[in-house]
């Protein structure tokens, strides 16, 4: 039973990081440090903030599951 739900949990997280928006637009801009906005603090609202606390949560889920697979 709990491995069926690992195996639904692990689909979810893959499709909802697939979800989230790119951050770092141009990878090279870091390096060189032409993304100043790259680090600045910028709040999430929205579907970023639904999509953030939803990776959080499948993956603490994934965690404990994990966890409780191992120890049984």
């Amino acid at each position: 039973m709990l491995e069926n739900v690992l195996l639904v949990i692990s689909i979810l997280i893959i499709v909802i990081v697939l979800l989230q928006g790119n951050k770092a637009t141009d990878g090279g801009g870091v390096i060189t440090g032409a993304q100043d906005a790259l680090f600045q603090n910028m709040k999430e609202r929205g579907f970023e903030l639904f999509v953030t606390r939803a990776t959080f949560v499948l993956g603490a889920t994934f965690f404990i599951i994990s966890l409780i697979l191992f120890l049984q």
